[in-house]
């Protein structure tokens, strides 16, 4: 009776997977897993493999605070606004013609985006922010360091809780266990408002481990915001010396890009700790000449907003295209399109480190460099410092910078969050610093990857296999 109860148990675990899962070698590697372990098999397909972000949202989608990105309609398409014609150039029509359709908010002009590099830059300007900050502060990060980065954005954050600012803070629950102990509580201890996104708990069970928050946002008075892809921690302190620490990418923001991401962190709030924050209806003043948008994705939604919108820049590329990013596992479809691109004859750099922290990423990702290789795509590796940046640029003309990295945690199971930035002047200083780190880089070649040993092939293409869930 046990037997036959295990069985039937895997036999409903396999054909929910086969229903439900978008991608044919998940829903395989599922199936698999489920029939040769039915003990086993259901219990880890019913932690790990259920997406019941969906089922939230259904429950909240009637609330009117609970805007675009709650939907659960498969695949639903927000009537954005469509870009006002003579907002911008002609040249970057043919950018705008999906993101429109994609993007839940209109294109804001009159924006400034100020990169910084590195936590040298980037941390004494967010201090600083937090330390002139009036009215509100609002912070969300996938890791927050218990070190000493950590102790002066603390220490920052209390004393602008002391002077009656409205400090509120979301860490990933998740992200939060990278370092010991946890700062979330000394947050609390200080009088800060901070809550975990979707914490990992055992009872009452969290079956949502896989689903993380994986955005960097802080937002100062409505007024200043930074965004990219760097955490909170020293390990963002590079020293080019000795080749420690991890390098990235922040940006400030001025203008009313800021009232976007503002309102990104208000429906995370609402979704972390069921608090409906009451945000100024003002619009922040123009700052600058840069057109931006947010490009806000999850799981909690079936199209993968920061997916297509890339896949369709792709495919308006012209004369070049550099990505650069610390985890390369693109889908069939993005490998198509760069494909497609080269040849259409862009000029295509994929800039990656040498050595990432994840190294069973990097042997997957050699497993299918020789797809790109073959159609005169220059595959660069960095040298240390592991690189954490994420930049993608088009033409010169278009790019984005943001959370996101191109792998399927990014695209499919993380909440991200990317900016498109229009703007030549802005565009180039990108591609300055990406032509930059590209003479330091190192070509791959496909001679290179043809002549792995047998052994190695086979590590490579094991670590391939689990594409899906890496």
């Amino acid at each position: 009776m046990i037997a036959a109860a295990h069985l039937a148990l895997a036999a409903l675990t396999a054909i929910h997977a086969m229903v439900y899962k978008r991608d044919p070698r998940a829903a395989l590697g599922w199936v698999s897993v489920c029939v040769l372990f039915p003990l086993f098999g259901p219990f880890f397909y019913f932690m790990f493999g259920i997406n019941r972000i969906h089922t939230q949202a259904h429950k909240l989608q009637h609330d009117l605070r609970w805007r675009w990105w709650i939907s659960y309609e498969r695949g639903i398409i927000q009537h954005t606004p469509a870009t006002p014609p003579g907002m911008l150039d002609p040249r970057f029509s043919r950018f705008l013609q999906i993101s429109d359709r994609l993007a839940s908010q209109a294109l804001s002009p009159g924006n400034s985006v100020e990169m910084l590099k590195n936590g040298a830059q980037s941390y004494p300007a967010m201090l600083q922010a937090i330390d002139e900050a009036r009215e509100r502060v609002y912070l969300t990060t996938y890791i927050f360091d218990a070190d000493e980065i950590g102790d002066e954005f603390v220490a920052a954050l209390g004393a602008a809780c002391k002077r009656g600012v409205d400090v509120r803070v979301i860490i990933d629950g998740v992200g939060e266990l990278y370092s010991w102990p946890r700062v979330s509580r000394r947050l609390r201890r200080v009088g800060i408002e901070a809550v975990r996104f979707l914490p990992p708990r055992l009872f009452p069970p969290a079956f949502t481990i896989n689903l993380r928050n994986h955005r960097k946002i802080l937002v100062v008075d409505s007024s200043t915001a930074f965004t990219g892809g760097m955490n909170i921690g020293a390990r963002h302190l590079v020293d080019e010396s000795n080749g420690t620490g991890t390098a990235d990418l922040h940006f400030r923001m001025h203008g009313p890009i800021v009232r976007e991401l503002q309102a990104i962190f208000a429906d995370d709030w609402q979704f972390a700790s069921g608090e409906s924050l009451a945000l100024p209806d003002e619009t922040p003043e123009s700052h600058g000449e840069v057109c931006c948008r947010c490009i806000s994705d999850g799981p909690n939604g079936d199209l993968d907003r920061i997916s297509l919108s890339l896949m369709a820049a792709i495919s308006a590329a012209q004369h070049s295209l550099t990505i650069v990013t610390p985890y390369f596992l693109p889908s069939r479809e993005m490998i198509a399109s760069l494909q497609s691109a080269a040849l259409r004859g862009v000029s295509i750099s994929i800039i990656l480190p040498e050595k990432s922290n994840l190294r069973f990423v990097d042997w997957a990702t050699r497993n299918l460099l020789w797809e790109l290789l073959q159609y005169s795509v220059n595959v660069l590796y960095q040298p240390s410092p592991f690189a954490h940046t994420k930049l993608f640029i088009v033409d010169g003309l278009y790019a984005q910078v943001g959370s996101a990295n191109i792998d399927p945690r990014s695209l499919r199971l993380n909440f991200e969050l990317n900016i498109e930035i229009f703007g030549e002047e802005c565009v180039a200083g990108l591609a300055d610093y990406a032509s930059t780190i590209q003479r330091t880089a190192r070509p791959v070649s496909l001679q290179e990857v043809d002549g792995r040993s047998l052994p190695v092939r086979i590590r490579d293409a094991t670590c391939w296999l689990f594409l899906p869930y890496l």
